[in-house]
């Protein structure tokens, strides 16, 4: 004797079969089949005040609190409400370092992220080397769109998703303010000098993040947990066929000079007075 629950069982398993040997059909038929990834850095903190090294050569990490890149979480955060509104069927995080990008990876997945990819490598890359592992990694991976933060607050270069554009043959829409998607085209607003430029590109496409694209989301604790399960795949650098020797050579860093200290005046006569001298002297 079959009864409801027994058909319902197996409506349900005939169900999850043609999704396992149909998915992607299923999901084009949607209209929910991009992929989208996100490339992401690992960077000191940007609460932290750094320290230069005694002997110039850089800055002094040790002991220093480490973070994603303020610009890659907008990026992530961007790629998950697109996710959210049916735009996306899966977000992907790639991050391109040492194993301690690990970290920063399973943050994007706790906000909601769904694979990670982690390019291993103990060089110091420039902007040009992280832009032709990132190539390899979208020829790879396929994604309609990918977005990424428009610099990184470290190095500050502004380069890799223009590059990363240019190697893959993609178009580009830089210094987002705001993003749709619509069928096969995304519309990118950014501001320009002579205030809001509106883009339409045809996917896929790559896409850089400003501030005011939207304020990221904090992780729960259930997600925490749940990131810890999802899964990070590991990629040696040297297996994508990239030459990684740097052109760019840092020849010396030093601190910002010290900001004269200023002084108290007695009143506005005494204020206009040194106002003048200044003036002065600036002339």
């Amino acid at each position: 004797m079959v009864t409801n629950a027994d058909s319902a069982l197996s409506l349900v398993d005939e169900e999850e079969k043609a999704h396992m040997l149909f998915g992607n059909k299923l999901t084009d038929r949607m209209g929910c089949k991009m992929k989208i990834l996100v490339p992401v850095k690992r960077v000191v903190d940007y609460n932290v005040k750094v320290r230069v090294k005694a002997d110039e050569s850089g800055v002094d990490l040790t002991n220093a609190k480490m973070a994603m890149n303020p610009f890659c979480e907008i990026a992530v955060e961007e790629a998950i409400r697109l996710k959210e509104k049916g735009m996306a069927s899966e977000v992907v995080v790639v991050s391109i370092g040492t194993k301690a990008c690990h970290e920063q990876i399973r943050t994007a997945l706790a906000l909601g992220a769904d694979r990670g990819i982690h390019v291993n490598t103990e060089l110091s890359l420039d902007s040009l080397q992280v832009a032709k592992l990132l190539n390899k990694v979208v020829a790879k991976e396929q994604p309609g769109l990918v977005i990424l933060g428009k610099q990184s607050i470290d190095s500050d270069n502004n380069q890799t998703g223009q590059m990363l554009a240019a190697l893959a043959d993609m178009p580009q829409g830089t210094f987002a303010s705001e993003v749709s998607v619509e069928n096969d085209q995304i519309s990118v607003t950014r501001e320009v000098d002579g205030g809001l430029q509106t883009l339409r590109l045809n996917l896929p496409a790559v896409v850089t993040t400003d501030l005011r694209l939207n304020e990221p989301r904090y992780a729960t604790l259930p997600n925490i947990m749940k990131a810890k399960r999802k899964p990070l795949d590991t990629i040696e650098a040297d297996e994508f066929g990239v030459s990684l020797v740097s052109k760019v050579k840092t020849i010396k860093v030093t601190p910002p000079a010290q900001r004269s200290a200023g002084i108290k005046v007695a009143d506005v006569a005494e204020l206009v007075d040194k106002l003048k001298n200044e003036a002065k002297v600036i002339s």
